[in-house]
């Protein structure tokens, strides 16, 4: 099931008698719980009919036992259990390791069935058991699975890719009433990276802040959250693809007097992605604007950027870019480099860069 389908069932009270949530993306899986969590049972009923489980504290018998009770007062009750990774074999069959389905399958010699596997057999109707397994997934060729898939609720939480945040945060604000340019969205990824529940945080500084039905800037993400709009990894690589020596080496000193707001080991992976992408401009058989927005994987309104960008830097000259990008990162890393600090190295490969 998707995040979206299993959300519209519970707010239409449309319950599972087991949901199981795994995967790399922690967000999602904490929106599911606590939405059970806070809105299933009333606060009278939540008293006698409720429980939050740690897996580091439980093992599987534990938690077979707690969903095998009978509500008191009450139509349901609700048994939650987080970092259900940490327990041990809750998985039949499972070793330490991510279960992966591109590899073999661990033989399991031992053909009983562990008490999970029992209980998802003939779950109590009365009973919603939340399982929250982080960063892991089930292979689906396991017994388990599939016995998940028949009587419960199955949600994988994909972690995005870093190009699909952008997407992902317009379309969180849109929800809210906000609209976002093109250029506020990707200043946001550039800063705050993947991790969904940072970012869903520092958007709240907005949502409070600014009325709905604006349009978010560059300008009010520099007021609301302290992304400097002039001074940024954004407007750093627009400085080296219009190769604007001027503006470039100003934002390299700025960076260098804020190491912590700018670091440098943040600044090169995404330079790293920028010239990268023109690299792979230049090889575009098919360099129109569709082609390019969608092989790049960039905002249509970046596409005259890049196009600008790959006329300033030639095959040659990029691939002599990445390889100082790669050395400079090896640098910041202590690798032959005991002494320059990092400042001091983004000015060199800027200065590299451009010359």
């Amino acid at each position: 099931m998707t995040y979206e389908q299993i959300l519209t069932e519970l707010k239409n009270k449309k319950y599972r008698p087991v949901y199981f949530l795994m995967g790399e993306e922690p967000y999602f899986i904490d929106i599911i719980s606590d939405y059970i969590i806070d809105n299933v049972l009333t606060a009278d009923e939540k008293e006698f009919n409720q429980a939050v489980l740690y897996g580091k504290d439980v093992d599987a018998g534990t938690i077979v036992d707690n969903a095998k009770r009978f509500p008191m007062m009450s139509d349901y009750q609700v048994v939650v259990v987080k970092e259900a990774q940490e327990i041990r074999n809750l998985v039949p069959g499972s070793s330490d390791k991510d279960d992966d389905e591109d590899t073999p399958a661990i033989k399991n010699t031992d053909t009983r069935k562990s008490p999970l596997e029992l209980y998802i057999e003939k779950p109590v109707p009365t009973t919603i058991l939340v399982i929250c397994y982080k960063y892991k997934k089930l292979d689906k060729r396991r017994a388990i699975y599939k016995l998940l898939d028949k009587n419960g609720a199955i949600f994988e939480s994909a972690k995005l890719y870093d190009n699909q945040v952008p997407a992902w945060i317009t379309g969180f604000l849109k929800k809210q009433g906000y609209t976002l340019t093109p250029i506020a969205a990707q200043l946001l990824n550039d800063y705050l990276g993947v991790d969904l529940s940072r970012i869903v945080n520092e958007l709240g500084k907005l949502v409070i802040n600014i009325p709905s039905g604006t349009q978010i800037t560059e300008v009010h993400i520099e007021q609301n959250i302290g992304i400097s709009k002039d001074y940024n990894t954004f407007e750093l690589q627009k400085a080296l693809g219009k190769r604007d020596i001027l503006k470039a080496n100003r934002i390299a000193i700025h960076f260098g007097l804020n190491p912590k707001e700018n670091p440098i080991l943040k600044t090169i992976p995404i330079l790293f992605g920028y010239f990268s992408k023109l690299i792979q401009y230049h090889y575009l058989k098919d360099k129109s604007r569709d082609s390019l927005i969608r092989s790049l994987s960039i905002s249509p309104s970046f596409v005259g950027e890049y196009m600008d960008a790959a006329q300033n830097y030639t095959p040659a000259k990029l691939r002599k870019v990445v390889g100082l990008l790669r050395e400079y990162d090896g640098k910041s890393k202590g690798i032959d480099n005991d002494s320059t600090n990092q400042g001091e190295l983004l000015r060199e490969l800027v200065f590299k860069i451009l010359h």
